[in-house]
């Protein structure tokens, strides 16, 4: 009951914390000029009068030298019409200057497309990662103060001190460029699940994955470390358990808490921070499709790109407190 009330509690005030960032977003977006994308062969008037029906503009008309003037639609009424057209027909916009998808629906022909291969390299990365992470930081853990630990520390602070765009720089230099073990780029086809295109993929996978694999490393030697060393541990090696035993039962299961919660959130960050690595890889996804956004100030591009970042990151926020309960069923989230 508690854990039920908690949740809703969570989930109203993330509607309600999307809502408030949602419309920050809108207004200060709304603030700046409007630009008008005149494709070759268009009639300039055509483009206008499109910003006049998706609600930006209204009394359009001829000015002096040809140049077209009219009024702005206050930003209250824009905001409005806008929720209204998401929530009453799922209509996210047009792209208006987004290059090559001009008057293209944003969500069926634009975002819809883009998001498998964003979130296949992130799942990718997460698979390598998390394993791999995982058993370097039991194996620092365990191997305290001995050479092992050194060498895994080692590598856990080149990895967390070198950005992972320069990571990814040195993957396409030694593997694409050196080596030519992989393509530079990712491959165009849209058959992700083919050996071609994953193994395309494999360089912007590997420069997501390493910081991961320090950061998982990390919060499981520091946790594990702390554990091993509980007094717990103690009576159970007491009641007849072996070292083994102990760690598998006791130590692990208790460290877990702390380290699956550090998982979830490490996913959403490498999903958040993937935006650079899809750009240099020349991944078709979503990351590109935001900063393409940005930099050809299509206001309804990135509204909808805003909001399907900010939302991944509240609903992480969720994810991570109710994981706590349920993989310790001592902690009830929400109880007094």
């Amino acid at each position: 009951m508690y854990m039920f009330k908690y949740v809703t509690k969570r989930l109203l005030l993330m509607l309600c914390t999307f809502f408030i960032i949602f419309t920050m977003c809108f207004v200060l977006i709304k603030m700046l000029p409007i630009p008008v994308n005149v494709l070759p062969g268009m009639d300039t008037e055509i483009a206008y009068r499109t910003l006049e029906g998706r609600g930006w503009i209204t009394n359009i008309r001829p000015g002096a030298n040809g140049v077209w003037e009219y009024d702005r639609v206050p930003i209250i009424i824009q905001y409005g019409n806008y929720l209204k057209r998401i929530v009453l027909d799922g209509d996210f916009g047009i792209a208006t200057t987004l290059p090559g998808y001009a008057t293209k629906d944003l969500w069926t022909e634009v975002f819809i497309p883009k998001l498998p291969p964003t979130v296949l390299i992130n799942i990718y990365s997460t698979l390598i990662g998390v394993p791999i992470g995982l058993g370097l930081g039991i194996l620092a853990a365990l191997k305290k103060n001995k050479w092992q630990d050194q060498v895994i520390n080692i590598f856990i602070i080149l990895l967390i001190s070198l950005p992972s765009i320069v990571l990814a720089l040195l993957i396409q230099y030694l593997f694409c460029f050196k080596l030519h073990l992989f393509p530079i780029s990712m491959e165009t086809s849209n058959a992700y699940f083919t050996w071609p295109v994953f193994k395309s993929m494999l360089p912007a996978v590997f420069a997501l994955c390493l910081g991961s694999i320090a950061g998982y490393a990390r919060y499981t030697r520091a946790e594990l470390s702390e554990v091993l060393t509980g007094e717990f541990m103690l009576l159970a090696r007491t009641k007849g358990l072996t070292k083994s035993q102990a760690i598998a039962r006791h130590a692990m299961r208790n460290s877990m808490v702390v380290i699956f919660p550090s998982i979830l959130s490490e996913f959403i960050s490498v999903l958040s921070g993937s935006l650079i690595i899809e750009k240099m890889f020349l991944i078709n996804g979503v990351g590109g499709l935001y900063l393409s956004a940005i930099t050809n100030t299509d206001y309804d591009a990135f509204m909808l790109l805003s909001g399907f970042y900010t939302l991944i990151g509240l609903t992480a926020g969720i994810v991570i407190d109710i994981s706590y309960g349920i993989i310790d069923p001592r902690i009830r989230m929400g109880a007094k």
